[in-house]
This record gives C-alpha cells, sequence and structure tokens, in this order.
C-alpha cells in the first residue's frame, strides 16, 4: 500500500504517546482479517439501507480501539459520514438520548472534514437540491429561486423522515440558508451549533429561526434521524457512528448505569427504523457478561447474547470477538512498523533491529504474562518505537546490545526470513542434485 510521509510522522508520532492513530491504520493492521471482512458486510448492509448495529467484543489491550477506527477509515472510504464518540461517566448517559445526540453530531467526520462536519454536509445538501430545480426547469437567477430552495429543503427533509422530522428542525435549516444566502455566516453557525446540541446559542440566534428551547431528550433521536437523511442527501452512503468504551457504564450509579444500559436497548431496537446507519459499540467481556453490565438486563442480553461452540464462533452473531493479541502477532506489527519507519537509511535500521532483536524484545515485554500479551501492546509498541528512534538517530547505537540480548546462530537464510525478506534463491541443480555451474 501507499502511505503519504504525513500520515507516517502521525502513526508514529501517536504510538510513542500509546494513542491509536488517527489514519492509514492498514498500514500495520495485522491478524484481524476476519473481524474486519465482518464489518465490511456491515458496511454493505448500510448501503444497502439497512439499519443495523455491531457490538465488538474483547479484553484490554485487544485492540477495540483500533478496530473501531480502522471501521471508521474503512466506511469513510467507501463513502460514509462518521462520527467517533468516547463513553464518559460525566456528560454521556445513553438513557439522554440529548447527550447521545450532541456527541454524535459534534463528532460528524468525513473524508474531506474529520471533526464538525455538519455545516460542510448541510452545504452539499442545498447544493444537491439547487442542482435538482435547476435540471428542472428552474430558473437560478430568478428572485425566487432562493425561496424555491428554502420551500425544497423542507419537503425533502419531511419526505425522507416520513414527516417525523420536528418542526423546529425544518425552521432552522431554513434560516440557516437565507442566513448563509445573506452573507451572515456567524448567524448560520450559531444555528449550526444549535442544530448540533449545544445548550450555549445566544437567544438572539434562536429568535431567528422561531425557536425557543433546545434539543431533548424526547425528541433527540426525531433530530438524528433527520440528521442521516441529510448526510444521504448530500451524497454520503449512510452514517456510522462508533461508542468506543462501553465499560466506562460500569463506572456509573446503578440507576444510571440501569438506565443506559436501558437506552442501548432502546437504540438496537429502533435501529431498523434509521436506513443507512450501522451503530458500534466497543466493550469488555465484563462489560456484556456480568449482572452489572448487559447480562443483568435481560431484554438487551437477549438481543446480543454471544455464543460460542468450543473453539468455533460465528462473527455475525450481535458481538464480534477480537482476538487478542499474542507474541507472532506483535512480532507481525513491528516488522511493518520497522518497514515504514521514516528513516534516510532503511538498510542500516534492518541490519540492526533485526527479527531476532524483535523476538527477543516481545519475549522481556511481555515476560510474566504467561504467553497472554493481551495487556501489553502498546507498552510493546512505545518501547520497539524508541528503539527504532535511538537506532536512527545514533550511528553507534546497538539495540541488541544496549537491552544484553545474546544473537542467535541463525543461518543467512532465516536471518532474511525472520527480517521479512524472502530467503535466497536456491542454486539450480541437476537431476542427481549437483549445482548447476554456468561457466
Amino acid at each position: 500500500m501507499t502511505i503519504s510521509k504525513r500520515d507516517v510522522i502521525h502513526i508514529f508520532e501517536e504510538l510513542r504517546k500509546g494513542v491509536v492513530p488517527a489514519r492509514s491504520l492498514e498500514a500495520f493492521a495485522v491478524g484481524i482479517e476476519k473481524q474486519r471482512s465482518e464489518i465490511d458486510r456491515q458496511l454493505k448492509l448500510a448501503a444497502d439501507q439497512e439499519g443495523t448495529f455491531k457490538f465488538l467484543r474483547g479484553g484490554y489491550g485487544c485492540g477495540k480501539t483500533f478496530m473501531s477506527r480502522l471501521a471508521i477509515l474503512d466506511a469513510q472510504s467507501k463513502g460514509f459520514a462518521t462520527s467517533f464518540v468516547v463513553v464518559s461517566d460525566n456528560d454521556l448517559h445513553f438513557h439522554k438520548f440529548d447527550d447521545v445526540y450532541r456527541k454524535v453530531v459534534q463528532e460528524l467526520s468525513t473524508q474531506t472534514c474529520p471533526r464538525g462536519a455538519l455545516s460542510d454536509i448541510i452545504d452539499r445538501w442545498i447544493v444537491n437540491v439547487e442542482d435538482a430545480l435547476i435540471a428542472g426547469g428552474a430558473d437560478e437567477t430568478a428572485d425566487t429561486f432562493d425561496e424555491q430552495v428554502q420551500t425544497r429543503l423542507e419537503e425533502d427533509l419531511a419526505s425522507l423522515t416520513g414527516g417525523q422530522a420536528p418542526e423546529d428542525m425544518a425552521r432552522v435549516l431554513r434560516t440557516i440558508f437565507s442566513l448563509k444566502q445573506a452573507g451572515k455566516i456567524s448567524e448560520a453557525s450559531a444555528l449550526i451549533s444549535w442544530l448540533s446540541g449545544s445548550e450555549n446559542v445566544a437567544a438572539s440566534a434562536k429568535k431567528a429561526a422561531s425557536i425557543k428551547g433546545d434539543i431533548g431528550s424526547r425528541e433527540a433521536l426525531d433530530y438524528l434521524h433527520g440528521i442521516l437523511e441529510i448526510v444521504k442527501a448530500a451524497g454520503y452512503k449512510g452514517l456510522v457512528i462508533v461508542i468506543d468504551e462501553a465499560e466506562t457504564i460500569l463506572r456509573m450509579r446503578s440507576d444510571i448505569r440501569g438506565k443506559s444500559l436501558n437506552g442501548i436497548r432502546q437504540i438496537c431496537d429502533a435501529a431498523n427504523r434509521y436506513q443507512g446507519l450501522l451503530w458500534i459499540f466497543t466493550g469488555t467481556p465484563e462489560f456484556f457478561d456480568t449482572k452489572r453490565g448487559v447480562a443483568g438486563l435481560a431484554p438487551l442480553h437477549d438481543r446480543v447474547k454471544f455464543e460460542q461452540k468450543g473453539k468455533f464462533v460465528n462473527p455475525r452473531q450481535p458481538q464480534l470477538a477480537l482476538v487478542p493479541f499474542d507474541a507472532p502477532r506483535l512480532r507481525d506489527v513491528a516488522l511493518k512498523l520497522r518497514e515504514i519507519y521514516p528513516t534516510s537509511n532503511p538498510s542500516r535500521l534492518t541490519s540492526r533491529v533485526t527479527a531476532d532483536f524483535i523476538e527477543q524484545l516481545v519475549a522481556k515485554v511481555t515476560a510474566g504474562f504467561k504467553g497472554d500479551v493481551g495487556v501489553v501492546p502498546r507498552q510493546f509498541l512505545r518501547e520497539f518505537i524508541n528503539v527504532l528512534d535511538l537506532t536512527n538517530d545514533n550511528e553507534d547505537y546497538d539495540p541488541m546490545k544496549e537491552e544484553g540480548f545474546d544473537p542467535q546462530n541463525l543461518t543467512e537464510d532465516e536471518t532474511r526470513v525472520r527480517s521479512g525478506l524472502p530467503p535466497f534463491d536456491p542454486e539450480p541443480e541437476d537431476d542427481n542434485g549437483y549445482a548447476l555451474v554456468e561457466f
């Protein structure tokens, strides 16, 4: 694959901090082919206007955030708008749908707009409506053209939502269009903030659109339906919403925890009404399997329970299990990162940071975990990237020596294979096994 210099720098800067990068994750993704294929299947369902949901299940360090961020990137590459929300026990309670709505809309993103994409999406929708009117014979230079656009915007919103879009939503969108046409961008931006769920919009801005209050919990999902339809009318395949770290709900007060779990149940039950919307939740086994979590709410547990037959797991069930990291997978990730590391002397880096060294570093970092390295991938990657940095920056730095590792006696072919290179081509032989020599 081709990866830009900017994205390479981004990857290593984020991994140095122990953070999952936001871009080009496929450059070092290993061992998740089945899971990625299932997410792709879900995206195809959403693109075919199904409303669906998926739960990513895995212990700490299994790569839930990595997998869900990769799902975001895959979705955007396929023409979806997306939103990535991390659960907080302070300002995101799932029984308060206005909380959910605000977080989702504020984190809207597309390939061309990494965050706060609602304004751009609305603009694209307006352009599509204008183009459709012109194609139908409307005169864009006529004094009544803007009025025709406003009327079509309202008609389309009502039609696409089956008449379920709140009246205030239509008023706000009509006013946003008028303000933009009049060059009043700051006033239009204030109303876009209101439509994004903000509770800090000036009364004067609300008055311009003939609205008074804020978006409440009762109507929030109807507003989300409207946003989804605008996203599609703007030219996107649909919307993918990731809710990361759902296990945070377990730390909430028992009454709030129960209501939040029931809120997730309501979202799942209503999923098929939102055509083109894919919800992805991530959580630990504790979140799914304990009475404090999903297992304690029978209606939700019945819908999303996880089943396994011996060693066989169906990836198409509501919960998609992520495979814990093991030593070979850490090694493969390290080899991929070494391959893309930004250096002016890649051969020197490869000769110093050998596959032999990587295997011994994996063994060192994972010592004491009895082969279960699920809790240490970020720790390992930070240490490994530190080694790459030191090797690249210092001519006399020998990572094998500095770590106190013993080099193994490997053949040249074994050394090449462990370093991610193909073995040497075998010498040609005759029928009796003797080497053929050219003179």
